[in-house]
């Protein structure tokens, strides 16, 4: 007997069996793709912790390399010397600290609880790198990277990235020159912690000033240069007690 296609049962009933088909289709995948997708995510973070702290493949000055995926896990291990996870009072060390995530932890604070926080410890040439992930609202949407410092307090490095903003305008935090501007700012003014502020009048276009806590801003991006101004102050602001400790030694 013939299938009558023109009944609207037949319709439904092909439109369930569709959906039951590509659902089974797409969580096969999902599945499948899990351990690829976490292992990405994981080679991303070490990229991004390394260039931080100037490890990288660049090779101009324009140029923003990662340290390859294939050397990427030999490069970390070799570079980050320790991980720690910071819970008020409670340090303690973690290897995989740095897969802490930093947009829950910052919530957890916001509402007054205790935040467990990633912080690296890497080692460079003999120089001592502590290394903190950071995450806050851009124009659009998520903003986040992570900053490198010395035990004076001064940037050694940055590496900003963005889920959502406009190209060629906020979405220019992640370039070369901006990120550069970073290097070599202090997060204190005198003894105090003041952070670093992305200023559209700070009349340093070059960033040859150091000690005034502020780089120059992006044409025509001001609310995203407000919000990496704020997420450096926030973020950082949780680990001002540790910092203390390290720059008092």
């Amino acid at each position: 007997m013939a299938i009558n296609t023109d009944k609207n049962s037949y319709t439904v009933i092909f439109a369930a069996i569709m959906v039951v088909v590509v659902g089974s289709i797409l969580a096969f995948a999902a599945s499948s793709l899990k351990d690829r997708i976490t292992e990405n995510e994981r080679f991303e973070k070490q990229q991004n912790i390394l260039y931080a702290m100037g490890v990288n493949d660049n090779v101009d000055e324009g140029s923003v390399n990662f340290v390859s995926t294939d050397k990427v896990e030999d490069e970390f291990k070799s570079y980050i010397k320790e991980q720690l996870v910071i819970e008020g009072d409670k340090i303690t060390e973690d290897d995989s600290a740095y897969l802490i995530d930093m947009k829950k932890q910052m919530a957890i604070a916001g509402k007054g609880g205790t935040a467990k926080l990633p912080l690296m410890i890497g080692e460079k040439d003999g120089k001592k790198y502590y290394i903190i992930p950071m995450y806050g609202k851009g124009l659009w949407d998520a903003i986040w990277g992570f900053i490198a410092l010395d035990d004076k307090m001064v940037v050694q490095g940055v590496y900003f990235d963005h889920k959502g903003e406009t190209p060629g305008l906020g979405a220019n935090i992640k370039q070369r020159y901006f990120m550069d501007d970073f290097t070599g700012e202090s997060i204190l003014k005198g003894t105090e912690y003041a952070g670093i502020a992305v200023a559209k009048g700070n009349n340093d276009p070059l960033n040859n000033t150091k000690d005034d806590n502020e780089v120059d801003a992006l044409a025509g991006a001001t609310i995203t240069g407000n919000g990496v101004s704020a997420m450096i102050k926030e973020s950082l602001k949780l680990y001002k007690d540790y910092l203390q400790t390290v720059s008092a030694k």
